[in-house]
């Protein structure tokens, strides 16, 4: 792989990710992979706050508008966005920018390789997973060692470990110790955007309104039309209370608090995860962190 430096910007919703990584883009000559678990789908442009066209067109953005609706997102597959990234940029720098931090936790702590099934296995596979009442205890009682390294509402690896005991018939912990982890090769320098909860609370109910007032309603009428409401993005925040709304379960007046009071409490725990799941992370304001990585490239 070549050797591009990569350096992450991380930090919750609102923090001014993209908009610091595209300054720090445009100073230093460097593209940006988007580490974000919305953008990364095409047509979901107002609900993942993707970046302007104008923004899209001054600086290579890599994993947006990858996947269409109806596909799962997973690390496996930023693993593999981001690998092809590096072997493509011609640049020296690749900037990764996100909130969806556990991505790049699993990508950097490495990821075994998932068993080779065909999509019409897979359909099945799902399907039988999915007529099981409780998932987890079905697990506890094939696999109580891996159990215990999964919260009961982990449901995202809970399912890939139901994936590997149906593929394979295999326990899900000792698959895991017959294809090891492969950790990333590649440094990745890390800096996290140090926030003041109240303002950011604030930012977040600001960008809610302006996201509303862009036409977030009427994007997620138009792909609801279109695609089935099982989708995975369609279970992320923003989306599903306008689903609420449209579905009569909420008033247009509890949208806005509700989609800022649920981003908020998602900014705490992207926080939370960042400081205790990263070592040697830096938390600097955005100035610090502008002068920290020009002054580390120079």
């Amino acid at each position: 792989m070549k050797n591009t430096k990569l350096i992450a910007i991380l930090g919750p919703s609102a923090s001014g990710k993209s908009a610091l990584a595209i300054k720090i883009a445009k100073t230093i000559d460097a593209e940006i992979f988007s580490l974000d678990s919305l953008s990364i789908y095409k047509e979901i442009d107002i609900a993942s706050a993707k970046p302007k066209k104008a923004d899209l067109e001054a600086i290579r953005h890599y994993a947006i508008d990858e996947l269409n609706i109806t596909e799962p997102n997973n690390a496996i597959i930023f693993k593999n966005l981001l690998e092809n990234a590096i072997n493509f940029t011609k640049k020296q720098t690749l900037l990764i920018v996100g909130g969806s931090s556990f991505y790049l936790k699993s990508i950097l702590e490495g990821l075994s390789p998932i068993p080779d099934i065909s999509p019409k296995e897979k359909e099945k596979i799902n399907t039988q997973i999915n007529s099981i009442p409780n998932p987890y205890s079905f697990l506890l009682q094939i696999d109580p060692l891996y159990s215990k390294s999964i919260k009961e509402n982990d449901t995202y690896r809970i399912h890939k470990a139901l994936e590997i005991f149906f593929s394979t018939q295999t326990k899900p912990s000792e698959y895991f110790v017959t294809h090891p982890k492969t950790p990333f090769p590649c440094p990745v320098k890390l800096y996290e955007i140090k926030t003041d909860r109240e303002n950011l609370r604030s930012k977040i109910t600001q960008r809610t309104q302006q996201m509303i007032e862009e036409g977030l309603i009427e994007e997620i009428t138009t792909l609801l039309q279109k695609y089935p409401k099982n989708s995975q993005p369609f279970k992320a925040i923003g989306v599903k209370e306008c689903i609420s709304y449209l579905e009569g379960h909420i008033t247009y007046e509890e949208l806005t608090p509700l989609i800022s009071t649920h981003t908020a409490q998602l900014a705490k725990r992207q926080s939370t995860f960042n400081k205790t799941q990263f070592q040697n992370i830096s938390q600097l304001p955005p100035e610090e962190i502008y002068s920290n990585i020009l002054n580390s490239l120079s």
